[in-house]
């Protein structure tokens, strides 16, 4: 191919690229190793057919920009965090709600079915939860102190053990995401049936709605990290089983990326959880407006990150779908 053909194709591209570049700090890992691959490419070619040509170093000191960033170790940098939070994660709450409502009914499904367990005996009860545990609990609530489990430790030593619990729960969820649908929906079933018994144990006994001020305090951001990493597994699971116009392994690199993230974003609700059932929970002579007050606030900023946000965000896609769609109408 000779040279001035060569860069009339390319002409148009690498000017493209040459605009992203100046502002190359902004620009995704996908999109930054797509641009490095391509102009490496480019540049290949012009070394070889074009060695002494104007365009050969032009591509080259391109490539070296491009290497330089991506290959010169990063100060941290605080904004990127703040930008996932912000921007990254809701981009890919909104992509994936089918996966966040899916996990959502399947836990709520078992949560049902285990109430209805429970109901039916307490036998039920007893081999989801195991006989001392019942009851010890059967002793409290006798005793009038029906959450006493939560404060018959340390606070500290029940912070760290809790913490870790609830962290391994939600990373096997997530690895069991590699099974799609039937790994992450084995999780969740088994924490919904045990949930759904659990709670019933207190209402059985005439203890419910006192044990659920108490209990909630953690259990809303508790059990909703649990339903977040079955829809982050979820996630990963159907970049595996459907890979679209990519190739599988692509799929399940994008996939495993975009649930991992929401992944991240789950470890300050696993310790928030932790910090509040162990310092928090044990003190049942808090008045009922503070226990709702915790519970409800924790409720408002689930329902407002990991639903309403992306809401707003898929629905501002549509109407710039709509828009475009009416543009190309009109010419």
């Amino acid at each position: 191919m000779k040279e001035i053909i060569f860069i009339r194709q390319n002409k148009t591209k690498w000017t493209n690229y040459e605009n992203k570049i100046k502002s190359i700090g902004t620009l995704s890992t996908d999109e930054l190793s797509d641009i490095y691959l391509d102009v490496t490419s480019d540049f290949a070619y012009a070394q070889c057919n074009y060695p002494n040509a104007r365009i050969t170093p032009y591509l080259n000191n391109m490539a070296r920009t491009l290497q330089d960033f991506i290959y010169t170790p990063k100060k941290k940098n605080y904004a990127k965090i703040v930008s996932l939070w912000k921007d990254d994660v809701p981009e890919i709450l909104a992509d994936a709600h089918k996966e966040m409502l899916l996990s959502f009914c399947i836990f709520v499904g078992f949560v049902i079915i285990g109430v209805i367990l429970a109901i039916q005996s307490i036998d039920n009860i007893v081999s989801t939860l195991g006989s001392s545990y019942v009851q010890m609990t059967l002793e409290n609530i006798k005793n009038g102190v029906p959450t006493d489990v939560y404060g018959n430790e340390g606070e500290t030593q029940m912070f760290l053990g809790i913490t870790f619990n609830n962290i391994s729960i939600t990373l096997k969820t997530y690895g069991f995401g590699i099974i799609p649908i039937i790994g992450p929906g084995y999780i969740l079933m088994v924490n919904g049936i045990m949930l759904g018994e659990f709670q019933t144990l207190f209402f059985k006994y005439g203890v419910g709605l006192d044990s659920m001020l108490a209990i909630w305090i953690h259990g809303t951001l508790e059990i909703s990290s649990i339903i977040i990493s079955g829809a982050a597994a979820l996630t990963l699971g159907n970049g595996w089983i459907f890979p679209g116009t990519y190739s599988r392994m692509e799929s399940l690199k994008r996939s495993g990326l975009k649930s991992v993230k929401i992944l991240l974003t789950i470890i300050p609700m696993v310790l928030m959880a932790g910090f509040l059932e162990s310092f928090v929970t044990r003190h049942t002579e808090f008045h009922t407006i503070v226990k709702l007050a915790i519970i409800f606030g924790s409720l408002t900023f689930i329902l407002v990150y990991y639903a309403y946000i992306p809401y707003k965000i898929r629905k501002r896609r549509a109407n710039e779908n709509r828009k475009t769609f009416l543009s190309k109408i009109e010419m």
